[in-house]
Order: C-alpha cells, then sequence, then structure tokens
C-alpha cells in the first residue's frame, strides 16, 4: 500500500502544506516520502516499497523534467508494456511499473489506462501544458478522492489528507445528505 496527494492552487508556500497532507496518510507507506513542488502544483508520495526496492522513488520524474508521475497500486502487465515500450524506442533506468507509467504517457497520453491491468490510482502532471491526468482503475480497488473549490484542487487516496489544507471547507452538504438518506 502507498499513498498519493496533490493539490493545485497558487498558495505560496506549498511545501507545508503538502508535506502535512503526505505525513496524513504516513500509514500507507513508511519506507520513503517524496514531493514535487512548482509554481502550481504540490505532490506528495508515502512509498510502500515492494518492487524494484532501490529505484523505485516518487515522484518520478522523466527525462526531459516536464512528466511527473505519482503512483499507488500495482501494474500486473508491466513487463508486457515495458517491452512494447522499449520497442518504441523508450529507454528505461528502473524496473518500476511507476516509470512504466511515465513512459505509458509520453507514447499514449490520456490513452494510458486502457493499456493497463492492474490496481492503480495515479497523478500525472505535463509540466509542459500544464496539464494534471489523475486516474484510477475502474473498481477502485486503489482509491482516489477529489476535493474542487474556487481556490483548490485536491486529490490524495484518503479523505483526510484533504483536512491539513487551509483551503479546505469543513461544511455538511445537507442536500447530499438528502439523497443519501433518501428522504
Amino acid at each position: 500500500m502507498c499513498g498519493i496527494v496533490g493539490f493545485l492552487s497558487v498558495e505560496k508556500d506549498k511545501s507545508k502544506i503538502i508535506e502535512k497532507m503526505t505525513n496524513r496518510i504516513i500509514h500507507r507507506g513508511k519506507d520513503e516520502v517524496g514531493y514535487y513542488i512548482d509554481e502550481q502544483i504540490a505532490l506528495g508520495h508515502r512509498r510502500l516499497a515492494i518492487i524494484d526496492l532501490d529505484n523505485g522513488k516518487q515522484p518520478m520524474i522523466s527525462k526531459d523534467k516536464n512528466i511527473i508521475v505519482i503512483f499507488n497500486g500495482e501494474i500486473y502487465n508491466y513487463l508486457e508494456l515495458k517491452k512494447e515500450l522499449e520497442e518504441k524506442h523508450h529507454t528505461f533506468s528502473t524496473n518500476s511499473d511507476t516509470e512504466v507509467l511515465l513512459h505509458g504517457y509520453e507514447q499514449w497520453g490520456d490513452n494510458l489506462p486502457k493499456k493497463l491491468r492492474g490496481m492503480f490510482a495515479f497523478a500525472i502532471w505535463n509540466k509542459k501544458n500544464n496539464t494534471l491526468f489523475c486516474a484510477r482503475d475502474n473498481f477502485g480497488i486503489k482509491p482516489l478522492y477529489y476535493y474542487k473549490s474556487d481556490k483548490v484542487f485536491m486529490f490524495a487516496s484518503e479523505i483526510k489528507a484533504f483536512i491539513e489544507h487551509p483551503d479546505f471547507e469543513k461544511d455538511l452538504n445537507t442536500n447530499l445528505l438528502r439523497t443519501i438518506l433518501n428522504i
């Protein structure tokens, strides 16, 4: 089990916020913690090392420094995909399924999830285009929650990570509550 968190905002001091958000889900991975922060986004990752123990650190950044990925899960067919990507002249420096996601996004873009077999939730920041691409497996085995307001867009493996962001509104939506309770 690993955990991912991130947010897009104009917040100036993203580092303290993303650190608190990532620490909120420390139980999801005590082996390592990693961050990526720029003027638009902050990404955090908690790692439980299973595959490629020495080289699977996250966030993982492409060679041209434009694509950044954080990932929770397991891609069952990553070796097949790696072979296919190598045939298309992608070079790998690790044996991790995370790097397959990185190169897979470079090759297939938003169609990447259609190629994947496994349980996963990931976020990919395209620094060149300033776009965030998030996906999870069809069954939601690996959770991916999100929150959007006028000030911020957040995502995380667990909702409780949002509590650490100062722009998260902790209000009860009574309209939705009525729908859920069928009142």
